[in-house]
């Protein structure tokens, strides 16, 4: 049943927790609601106005919270598996420790939302908006985030293994120490990205941009950067064993100190402010030499 203005205000005066499960709340003015520890699984909150509302723990769990508002809003350590969340804004609000475990995001708006250590796994956040968004520590693995807006994220320590972020926009994004082994990274943009320390073992980084990015210490073991564009990256001290670099463009690369052992560099170009590691002979290698 679909509650009515009084009846729903009536309601929320009720001792607390709350509960709503399978409730239609479709449409609902529940802007700054105590809500904290509601039980909501199954809600129908479709086009609900929640921003700035206090969702502390509360049970969202397969609810239809597709094109709701919940801009400001507080929900840490809620419960959103499996919810859908299509379309909704969550600019701002606060998800720290929250349970999205295949939640669906496609196309949500989460800028500047706080997310660090919530669980993401096997979410569909396609073509979702996370500029600026604090994921640190997140557990993102398996998700799917082609073609989403992570400019500006902080992604530090966040687990991406296994993500596929092909077409995403990672344009300084701070992926420090970040786990994204076996990732679908191509065509990502992540010019002056910030990947210090990170894991990028057997990940497709093909023709990515990663003009003037920080890859220093970056373990890229059997990873494919074929035909990225590494001009001006710090590869220092980066792994790069049985990597794929061929086609890549490496002017300006500082690879001074970084492990090319059976490293693939056919047609690799490179420039003489490329720094290789003492007795790396990259003609040999079958790199190209531009003026």
């Amino acid at each position: 049943m679909q509650f009515s203005k009084t009846e729903l205000g009536q309601l929320l005066n009720q001792p607390k927790p709350l509960s709503f499960v399978n409730a239609d709340l479709s449409g609902a003015e529940l802007v700054g609601a105590d809500l904290i520890d509601a039980r909501m699984s199954g809600a129908n909150l479709r086009d609900a106005n929640l921003g700035d509302a206090d969702l502390i723990d509360a049970d969202l769990s397969n609810a239809d919270l597709s094109h709701a508002r919940l801009g400001g809003a507080d929900l840490r350590r809620a419960n959103l598996g499996k919810a859908s969340l299509n379309k909704a804004d969550l600019g701002r609000a606060n998800l720290i420790g929250a349970d999205l475990v295949d939640a669906d995001l496609i196309d949500a708006r989460l800028i500047g939302a706080r997310l660090s250590e919530a669980n993401l796994h096997g979410a569909d956040l396609r073509s979702a908006d996370l500029s600026k968004a604090d994921l640190t520590k997140t557990r993102l693995t398996g998700v799917n985030l082609t073609k989403a807006d992570l400019s500006g994220a902080k992604l530090t320590h966040a687990d991406l293994s296994g993500a596929d972020l092909r077409g995403a926009n990672l344009i300084g994004t701070f992926l420090g120490s970040a786990n994204l082994s076996d990732a679908k990274l191509n065509d990502v943009d992540l010019r002056w990205g910030n990947l210090s320390k990170a894991n990028l073992s057997r990940a497709d980084l093909s023709h990515a941009k990663l003009v003037s990015a920080d890859l220093s210490e970056v373990d890229l073991t059997e990873a494919r950067l074929n035909k990225a564009d590494l001009t001006e990256s710090n590869m220092s001290n980066a792994n790069l064993t049985k990597a794929d670099l061929s086609e890549a463009k490496l002017i300006g690369v500082d690879l001074s100190s970084a492990n090319l052992r059976w490293a693939k560099l056919t047609e690799a170009v490179y420039a003489r402010n490329t720094k290789f590691p003492n007795g790396f002979d990259p003609k040999a290698a079958g790199a190209i030499l531009v003026p």
